[in-house]
């Protein structure tokens, strides 16, 4: 047999090992059949290392191309900051993506896949510009903020978020431990008050036994702001506030404590007829990417009904039906539609989310039953067009559906 390159040497030894063996010549020439085609082809095939290398280069490349791209955008940013424009630009963005779709096509490449690479990106890059706008802007720059609930898990996030604000950050919670990145209080009391915000981040019945201890003392100069997800059950306390001659607002932030990048994340402001604290609870929002919207008292939890209570009962029913047919979650996984998987990912992010959180969303919003309701009615609608094979008004009910969310 021919010299083979070391490292194929053992593999060669090894048929060399059985042809040597006296048990005749066809079991040799058996070998030899199996043994020379192999080692031919793994002589000839490229050296797997050598590619895996310049993969490696490649992929080093792509990292200091994307360093230096992110260095330009913080030029970008700078320049943007110095013309006063906004932080976001979403023609650029567009014209981006764009671009890099039909470089990909022209390179023989799945546009889709420069899409999302390009998308990413873009992300990540405005990350890095919001936050060094937000800490350029220092809007709270010379403030005090009191978070209470600040040991939870949004209260840290708004700690910290206004901090990069550039105020002065307190927090105030009976879990409070020694290791706080801010000076911490376990109790609330009026030595406390004398600060600019006081920014309301417990649970929701948390939440409201803060407002109403509030509501017991005398108020100050400082602004009251609440981030609690439904607003009835703190209703009395924040009209009680405002009575007694505090400055309250509302807000409402539609993103959970993971939340990075406030790109296309919703802020819901809610005043309440208090002007400088409504302007206050704005400015927080006003150099960042989230989109703020303005609601009512009353029209807040109507609305949150339906964003909140119904797509979460929505996909705790969705599992629940998956659990009571004893499905095999493996299988299910490995052979499941695109429709499923996403289904399943919003499911398990709900499923893993707070369950006190969640039924206080469920139980304290008083729009809630009407919507479970409406729930149950679609269902059964559904139920009974299939039972009855009806086509006509499984397409009704595809069609009105689609009138209200539109199309895919």
């Amino acid at each position: 047999m021919p010299e083979q390159p070391e490292r194929l040497k053992p593999l060669a030894t090894i048929c060399n090992g059985i042809m040597s063996v006296p048990f005749g010549g066809a079991l040799q020439r058996l070998c030899l059949g199996f043994a020379e085609p192999l080692l031919q082809a793994m002589t000839n095939s490229p050296d797997l290392k050598a590619l895996r290398d310049r993969l490696d280069v490649l992929d080093g490349s792509l990292l200091d191309a994307i360093r230096e791209r992110q260095q330009i955008i913080a030029a970008i940013g700078e320049a943007k900051r110095g013309m006063g424009k906004p932080l976001r630009d979403f023609a650029r963005e567009k014209d981006v993506l764009d671009r890099a779709e039909a470089n990909a096509a022209k390179r023989g490449l799945d546009a889709s896949l420069a899409h999302e690479l390009m998308k990413l990106l873009i992300q990540h890059s405005l990350t890095h510009q919001e936050i060094a706008h937000i800490r350029a802007q220092a809007t709270g720059a010379g403030l005090r903020a009191l978070v209470v609930g600040g040991a939870g898990q949004m209260g840290r996030w708004f700690a910290s978020f206004l901090d990069s604000q550039g105020f002065n950050v307190e927090i105030c919670d009976p879990n409070a431990s020694a290791d706080e990145a801010f000076p911490a209080h376990t109790r609330l009391d009026s030595s406390l008050l004398n600060t600019d915000l006081i920014l309301v981040a417990a649970g929701l019945r948390a939440s409201a036994g803060i407002l109403r201890e509030l509501v017991t003392m005398a108020p100050t100069k400082a602004v009251i702001i609440d981030i609690a997800s439904i607003k009835e059950p703190l209703r009395p306390s924040l009209v009680a506030l405002k009575d007694a001659g505090w400055q309250v607002a509302s807000l409402h932030p539609m993103f959970g404590p993971s939340a990075v990048l406030l790109a296309d994340r919703h802020v819901v402001v809610i005043d309440l007829g208090c002007p400088d604290a409504t302007a206050l609870a704005r400015s927080l929002f006003a150099n960042t990417t989230a989109v703020v919207s303005e609601l009512s008292l009353d029209a807040h939890d109507r609305i949150m009904a339906e964003v909140l209570g119904l797509s979460h009962a929505l996909n705790i029913a969705f599992a629940l039906a998956l659990a009571e047919g004893k499905a095999d979650g493996d299988l299910l996984q490995r052979v499941s539609s695109s429709t499923f998987d996403a289904q399943s990912k919003v499911a398990r992010r709900v499923l893993n989310e707070n369950p006190n959180l969640y039924f206080e969303i469920q139980t304290e919003n008083p729009n809630n039953a009407a919507q479970l309701d409406r729930l149950a009615t679609a269902l059964q609608h559904l139920s009974l067009a299939v039972a009855a094979r009806d086509i006509d008004t499984f397409r009704a009910l595809m069609a009105r559906g689609r009138e209200l969310l539109g199309p895919g």
